[in-house]
């Protein structure tokens, strides 16, 4: 039985036979959260519990992390004015996280762009292009240096700047799902997060899962490359996976800090894999950012990570 799974970036395909015991069988939850599709997949267990718990942890990080619900500590954060929030000690930690990829990239990732993607609102954006004026005053507010985080403390030195966690989260909430699928004694799992895919282990027959990557702007299920991992994470970011066409030219989410309009630097897609999921989220972004030639150097400075671009031309470049 061919089983494949294609999200938002990533195709994952694992190969199974239909005559397995049940225990090599997987057993497996969907759900929406986050505004994308998640599933969880498990083998080696019978326990639906396992499962129902994995789903209550991505509804209790949503419930935290996301900026469209009002109650959540980073809308708190975003509607505060400028005062101190106290935050639960995990959002500290994403918030923690996304500074620190901010920081590496030079601002090129910066969790604090919610006023520019709420502006330019791709996913419903019809094919209009804001007004100069009003990127220019979006940009302004855009500096992740604004962040003030003080233990579980956040405060924004700019009263109009609003984080948002959307390029970093589901890699850390994947990273959660691990540890504690772990901790039930899980040794075979896939994770998918909206793409983010995450292994706990390998294939029940000691084979590693293979992960196909999906060419930019082809149909689905077209897989320009793969990548063979064990208890490793595969993260993709690309120009193809929310965008607006117009007058020819593409205008894609991944929105640069310092013109206010979507990165143009020959990439279409950014793909890390690594051990955490939370460092894929934000390599890949930060990579993106970069540009092939300056995320090629980073990839290589840093141990355990590996990289596959993908350039306008469809040409592949590995790092790492």
């Amino acid at each position: 039985m061919l089983l494949i799974i294609l999200l938002t970036v990533v195709l994952m395909f694992t190969l199974s036979a239909c005559s397995k015991p049940p225990l090599e069988n997987p057993i497996k939850t969907t759900g929406i959260y986050f505004d994308t599709v998640i599933s969880v997949e498990i083998w080696g267990s019978t326990d639906e519990t396992i499962l129902e718990y994995c789903e209550d942890i991505c509804a209790q990080y949503e419930q935290l992390l996301s900026r469209t619900i009002e109650t959540s500590d980073i809308s708190r954060i975003n509607s505060a004015g400028g005062a101190k929030v106290q935050v639960d000690a995990k959002t500290a930690e994403v918030i923690r996280k996304g500074l620190y990829y901010s920081q590496l990239s030079e601002g090129g990732f910066d969790i604090t762009i919610a006023p520019l993607s709420e502006l330019w609102d791709i996913k419903n954006n019809p094919g209009n292009i804001p007004a100069q004026s009003a990127i220019d005053e979006a940009k302004s507010h855009v500096n992740y240096k604004n962040v003030v985080l003080e233990g579980n403390t956040v405060s924004l030195k700019d009263p109009e700047a609003a984080i948002d966690l959307g390029a970093i989260a589901k890699g850390f909430i994947a990273d959660e799902l691990k540890v504690y699928l772990t901790e039930q004694g899980i040794e075979h799992a896939l994770i998918n997060l909206g793409g983010n895919i995450l292994a706990v282990g390998g294939k029940t027959d000691g084979e590693n899962f293979h992960i196909g990557i999906q060419k930019p702007f082809d149909e689905r299920n077209t897989v320009m490359t793969s990548v063979d991992v064990n208890g490793k994470s595969v993260v993709s970011s690309g120009t193809y996976e929310r965008y607006f066409k117009k007058d020819g030219k593409i205008y894609h989410h991944l929105l640069n800090p310092s013109t206010g309009y979507p990165f143009d630097n020959n990439l279409l897609q950014v793909t890390i894999i690594s051990d955490l999921s939370v460092d894929g989220d934000g390599l890949s972004t930060t990579c993106f950012a970069l540009g092939l030639e300056q995320g090629t150097a980073l990839i290589e400075s840093l141990d355990g990570i590996s990289a596959i671009f993908i350039t306008e031309d469809y040409s592949l470049h590995y790092a790492g």
